[in-house]
């Protein structure tokens, strides 16, 4: 029973990135090579940010929300920005086009932070004998992450990669990308800050990330018809 709850916990966590490289052009056109190396991307960046946090931020005796720790966090958080701005327009692609560039990208890094932050707590922790809700739970979570990471990468393909884009969306896609990027630590404020409890957080989550994509979409959308 403990080993079933496992698997249901991991296809629940990892299923749905397989699911969306299946089911969309992605896998027509190929683009594993350029989800790998975004991948690798991710876990170069994860190291740097890292170091810095362990350089930055002071070891807390409490789990109580501190102002000034979370801003250092938020700010060490941009580091994925600059990660997914080399994944975007460094790496060397295919020849495919934005659309699938950076819903590749953004595949691979959400794949990558799934297997960094949530399989190892899967493997020790969904085998115990007691059931618990906590790792299903994570399994939602990352589907909300891997919705986040295609929605910044796709607003960081409009801000780096495309160049005519209507003015007026231009402080639109900055903060969406701001918002996305910052989620961590909103998150965080409100386990710590407000006293969220784990379901809750992950509700929140979900519903952030559905109403993200789907501003980035129209955002996306907008930037591809052409001007008049």
């Amino acid at each position: 029973m403990t080993v079933f709850h496992f698997f249901n916990c991991a296809i629940l966590t990892f299923g749905p990135h397989a699911v969306y490289y299946s089911a969309t052009p992605l896998s027509e056109y190929d683009t594993l090579g350029t989800s790998i190396k975004a991948a690798v991307v991710y876990l170069a960046t994860a190291l740097v940010k890292l170091i810095c946090l362990a350089t930055f931020l002071k070891v807390s005796e409490s789990d109580s929300f501190d102002p000034y720790q979370e801003f250092l966090k938020a700010l060490i958080g941009f580091i994925d920005v600059a990660g997914l701005y080399f994944a975007l327009t460094q790496l060397t692609h295919r020849n495919i086009s934005q659309n699938h560039k950076f819903q590749a990208v953004g595949l691979g890094w959400a794949f990558a932070d799934s297997v960094l932050h949530r399989l190892a707590p899967l493997w020790v922790g969904a085998r115990g004998l007691e059931f618990t809700w906590d790792y299903i739970l994570q399994g939602l979570e990352a589907n909300a992450n891997l919705v986040l990471s295609i929605s910044l990468a796709a607003l960081g393909s409009l801000m780096w990669l495309r160049k005519n884009k209507p003015k007026t969306l231009i402080p639109i896609i900055y903060l969406s990308a701001g918002i996305v990027a910052t989620m961590p630590s909103i998150t965080s404020y409100l386990r710590r800050g407000l006293g969220w409890h784990f379901p809750k957080v992950v509700g929140f989550e979900l519903f952030t990330s559905l109403v993200m994509a789907f501003i980035s979409w129209q955002l996306f959308s907008a930037c591809q018809r052409p001007s008049v």
